[in-house]
């Protein structure tokens, strides 16, 4: 060998030599994540904490032990519980009754609409517009009791909401209707709003459902004789038809991308109706505290969508519950329900243009004063990381950016 391949030989060695020195360790990385995210701590204040893992291993924590206001990370616990005890290919059935069976196309008496609980169910053109396609409307539940031969129904349309109990709001509104959910119902229509505007909301959901089912009948060639009202089903009564809702992975897409609370708050009401404790909230409740701490993570849950300051957990147990139900049937339903950083839901607009984007997902939480965001990411150099970032006793929008920034550094990481 020459002493100019020698010298390019050296010249190639050393400069590898040299990038092998540059490129940071696994030490050096995990002290520059910390670096990053306790200077956003620091500036997130005293009533903030953070926690960020991979599987059962702590990569962060700042104050993560310490409860915090969850706003709508709430949520994540509500849809978790109800994907994990229901499965995400449950359904939400809407069904039509009678006293007995139709004879010769007519009902004898009343004909009852029986709600499930199905959060989507709706008019055809207001499922279509809010939800896109596979959601229940009146107009096919009509068509298909007009399918089942009927022509006359000698009494009335009857609405019954009486799997759920009949208070219209949660705990922050002292169980009265709230415009931040609208009206609670186990046979909601169209979310509760009374006319397309959406500027009123139903004073009586199952009679004004029963109505609008009177009204759709009519229109499939069913006469009906009697007034719409609301009332129970008697025992022992015969089903004609029902409609179903979306599976419950889609029901918790429709929750958690846009943080919805009242869909989250009917599925927290349908979980404790069927897991045998009735349809309330503080039923519900108690299926999702106990779900959460069955896979380590400790809450206290008080409403299904987090508008109540009494639903709390630390920045360990949310990310203990993010941990906890990968290994569950469900997993998948409930990773794919969560909004992608700069694609969907409430993240659309934030970390649109990093390492995030894309390859982060999360549920986002607004109160006045509070702010908070959980979730996945998947790292640069492979690594998958559940994540907490409860903030409390700060501006939101200073608080986002500084929770868009920590979860970029995230994304970056090896």
């Amino acid at each position: 060998m020459g002493a100019t391949s020698r010298e390019r030989l050296f010249r190639t060695l050393g400069l590898a030599i040299l990038g092998l020195c540059l490129v940071p360790g696994p030490a050096a990385a995990q002290d520059a994540l910390r670096s990053t995210l306790d200077r956003a701590m620091r500036q997130a204040g005293p009533s903030s904490g953070a926690y960020v893992a991979e599987g059962r291993r702590p990569l962060y924590a700042r104050r993560a032990g310490t409860p915090r206001v969850l706003a709508s990370n709430a949520k994540l616990f509500t849809t978790a519980a109800a994907l994990g005890r229901l499965g995400p290919d449950a359904t939400f059935e809407t069904r039509v009754l009678s006293a007995g069976a139709p004879s010769g196309g007519v009902v004898s008496g009343n004909l009852y609409v029986r709600g499930g609980g199905d959060p989507a169910f709706g008019s055809a053109a207001f499922v279509r517009r809010a939800y896109g396609s596979g959601a229940a409307s009146v107009e096919t539940l009509a068509a298909q009791v007009r399918a089942a031969g009927v022509t006359r129904v000698t009494g009335a349309v009857v609405g019954d909401e009486a799997l759920f109990d009949s208070r219209r709001g949660g705990p922050a509104s002292g169980y009265r209707p709230s415009i931040y959910v609208g009206p609670l119902s186990a046979l909601p229509f169209n979310r509760g709003l009374a006319n397309p505007s959406g500027r009123a909301f139903q004073s009586n959901p199952p009679a004004f459902t029963a109505g609008v089912l009177d009204r759709a009948l009519e229109q499939a060639g069913v006469s009906v004789a009697g007034r719409p009202r609301a009332g129970r089903a008697p025992g022992g009564a015969v089903e004609v038809t029902k409609v179903s809702s979306p599976g419950l992975g889609r029901l918790a897409a429709l929750t958690n991308k846009p943080s919805d609370n009242f869909f989250a708050e009917i599925l927290l009401k349908g979980l404790g109706a069927r897991s045998g404790g009735g349809g309330t909230t503080a039923a519900g409740a108690r299926q999702a505290t106990v779900f959460a701490r069955q896979r380590g993570a400790s809450a206290r849950l008080v409403d299904g969508s987090g508008l109540s300051r009494g639903n709390r957990a630390s920045p360990q147990a949310v990310v203990r519950l993010l941990e906890g139900v990968r290994s569950t049937p469900s997993f998948r339903s409930f990773f794919e329900s969560l909004a992608v950083a700069g694609r969907d839901g409430t993240l659309r607009r934030r970390m649109t243009g990093g390492a995030a984007r894309g390859n982060c997902r999360g549920k986002t939480g607004t109160l006045a004063g509070v702010s908070t965001l959980s979730g996945y990411c998947r790292t640069r150099g492979g690594r998958n990381v559940s994540f907490s970032f409860l903030m409390n006793g700060v501006s939101p929008p200073a608080a986002r950016r500084l929770q868009d920034r920590m979860t970029e550094t995230l994304a970056r990481g090896g």
